[in-house]
């Protein structure tokens, strides 16, 4: 029996649709990395970019655990001398939102070419408006 493996032209994406309201920082990143990078598709192969489009509305109402709002720091260096810039998970989510989500998912995916090609099909939006509804988007229910 001969194996058939996938050509990057026969990679069929669909798009998804989350919503974040509720939802556990962590676990919600792991879920939209799993679509993202293909891994819950029948045909998963770990080289080739088969994944989907996510597309995650409500991305300033997520939940974190513990005192993470006050002591999870995002750090930002510019290279320059005094260019470190520090933030704190609650000052980050009231002036950019979608930068929260988006940094959770990125650490989760491969650190090479492929991740960064990953990382460009999530589209993530503060509000409950997206302009994606032409493609029909799944939803798909992160906490059950």
């Amino acid at each position: 029996m001969k194996t058939s493996l996938m050509d990057k032209e026969e990679v069929k994406r669909r798009h998804y649709l989350v919503d974040a309201e509720g939802n556990v920082l962590g676990r919600l990143a792991c879920k939209v990395a799993l679509i993202l990078s293909g891994k819950r598709k029948r045909d998963y192969i770990p080289y080739l970019d088969n994944g989907d489009f996510v597309i995650v509305v409500n991305a300033s109402r997520i939940v974190v655990t513990g005192d993470k709002l006050q002591q999870k720091l995002y750090t930002h260096f510019s290279g320059y001398p005094s260019g470190l810039k520090i933030k704190n998970l609650e000052t980050l989510l009231r002036l950019r939102p979608s930068e929260v989500i988006r940094h959770a998912v990125k650490g989760m995916l491969p650190k090479n070419k492929l991740g960064s090609r990953m990382i460009t099909r999530l589209k993530i939006y503060a509000g409950s408006e997206h302009p994606h509804k032409a493609q029909n988007p799944e939803r798909v229910d992160i906490k059950g």
